[in-house]
């Protein structure tokens, strides 16, 4: 047992001492998190821009940009400032934040894949029960249950992890509070908060991959009976960048779980950390708007009426998300009727 201590702060020791190279990767991480930044914000803007994005599709795609913003946002401010200043210091209640906010940003973004999964297969398998089944409803039930399910599952983990008594060693060798560090500087037995995060862990990640595994293959399964090949590549573009965004995601969390924490160097764990941290959620914006066809038109469109609009008069239409909701619910009032 070490020396107990009453843990006003950490100190987050970063990346080390990389010998000169701190100030290049400040600027490529910096950049990294400006594109993210900057991405995210232009799918968000043309979305609620756009009327003919003004689908369930885009609707969780909005979702999940503006879940990216504030994923990479709790990690890359502080991450930025070790690398420019060197080790910084971090308060437990800053620690407590960054390490539970996160965890609520990476739950819901697993919840959100699946529900955008479901939307997919609805799409692609009941087409003609489509606009019955995916109402307004039915997409805010499943993004708010994503975004409820993400900021109430890490509360048991942070209250079991965070009231551990601390030893008198304070210093995390990381760049963000992050599980595996904060609890090697615990003074007493971790294995029952390691036991229910593994299970929690187990479950908001296996339970969306699974359905969303299902989603795929009922989606597979009914492109591959469409008899043209100009319907199979149509069907298969529809849900492309999202599989693109599921294969990155969990494919970064697989490599990251399949080696052991405990066999791992920190270096090693700061390098995996770095890439379901900082790269993914870089790549996620691209991948939307580079291989994404509806994303392209409505910028073009975008463009060609701003060019347009210096001469023209009249009220803007309504923003494209709105015009959904709008939509969403007069034909919900309709149907009533």
């Amino acid at each position: 047992m070490g020396n107990l201590t009453t843990v006003k702060e950490f100190l987050l020791l970063g990346f080390g001492y990389l010998h000169g190279l701190q100030f290049f990767l400040f600027g490529i991480f910096l950049g990294m998190y400006v594109v993210t930044l900057l991405g995210n914000l232009l799918i968000l803007i043309i979305i609620s821009l756009d009327r003919n994005l003004q689908t369930p599709m885009y609707f969780f795609l909005s979702n999940f940009s503006f879940l990216e913003i504030w994923y990479i946002t709790s990690i890359a401010p502080k991450m930025l400032q070790t690398l420019l200043v060197g080790p910084k210091v971090i308060s437990f209640v800053g620690c407590v934040v960054q390490f539970y906010f996160f965890g609520s940003m990476a739950v819901a973004e697993c919840f959100l894949l699946a529900a955008m999964s479901y939307d997919h297969y609805l799409a692609i398998c009941s087409p003609l029960q489509y606009p019955s089944l995916m109402n307004l409803h039915t997409c805010v039930l499943l993004a708010s249950g994503s975004w409820l399910g993400g900021f109430l599952t890490p509360v048991v983990t942070v209250a079991m992890t965070f009231q551990l008594p601390f030893c008198a060693t304070y210093t995390m060798d990381h760049f963000f509070c992050d599980l595996a560090p904060v609890l090697k500087l615990a003074c007493s037995d971790t294995e029952i908060v390691e036991k229910t995060t593994f299970l929690l862990a187990s479950f908001v990640t296996m339970v969306p991959f699974v359905l969303t595994v299902a989603s795929y293959i009922h989606i597979v399964a009914a492109v591959l009976r469409i008899p043209s090949a100009a319907g199979k590549r149509r069907a298969f573009s529809t849900c492309s960048s999202h599989l693109t965004v599921v294969t990155l995601y969990y494919g970064t969390l697989g490599t990251v779980y399949a080696v052991p924490a405990a066999t791992r160097a920190a270096v090693l764990n700061k390098i995996f950390s770095l890439f379901y941290t900082v790269v993914t959620p870089m790549v996620n914006p691209i991948v939307y708007s580079l291989r994404n066809k509806d994303v392209q038109k409505a910028v073009r469109r975008l463009m060609s009426h701003w060019a347009s609009a210096k001469g023209s008069s009249g009220p803007p239409p309504p923003p494209g998300s709105i015009f959904f909701l709008r939509t969403a619910w007069a034909s919900m009032k309709d149907t009533k009727h």
